[in-house]
């Protein structure tokens, strides 16, 4: 239950990205957005961790900015496979990656479980 929260509040970061930056565009309606958020969820699960296996070099020696271009080229597929969905440049997709990260980790923290109270003996 919490990954389908996790796709919608993905599909509205996506949505609000796409109005704030230009150089990315959607097509009208809620199901390009979330198409986007189904195929980039399923990409960070599938192909980013052979992303970051086969680049483990470079990311060491950029000292993890490295993963920031991954993001950017997981962006650039996701481009690729929807139709609706279209980002101009490695530039716009990089923003782009930064831009969903921050508004992820924003919207997630109302996701976190409360954290249980230990038992008070009275």
């Amino acid at each position: 239950m919490k990954s389908i929260f996790k796709i919608i509040l993905t599909t509205i970061a996506v949505l609000v990205i796409a109005k704030i930056l230009p150089g990315v565009h959607l097509e009208e309606g809620f199901m390009t957005p979330l198409c986007v958020a189904i195929v980039l969820s399923l990409l960070r699960f599938i192909v980013r961790p052979i992303l970051v296996i086969l680049t483990l070099p470079i990311t060491i020696v950029t000292f993890g900015f490295f993963l920031l271009v991954i993001n950017a080229i997981l962006i650039l597929l996701v481009d690729y496979f929807i139709g609706g969905f279209e980002v101009n440049g490695v530039l716009t997709a990089l923003l782009f990656s930064i831009l969903l990260s921050i508004f992820q980790s924003i919207l997630f923290q109302f996701l976190k479980e409360d954290v249980k109270q230990p038992n008070r003996r009275n």
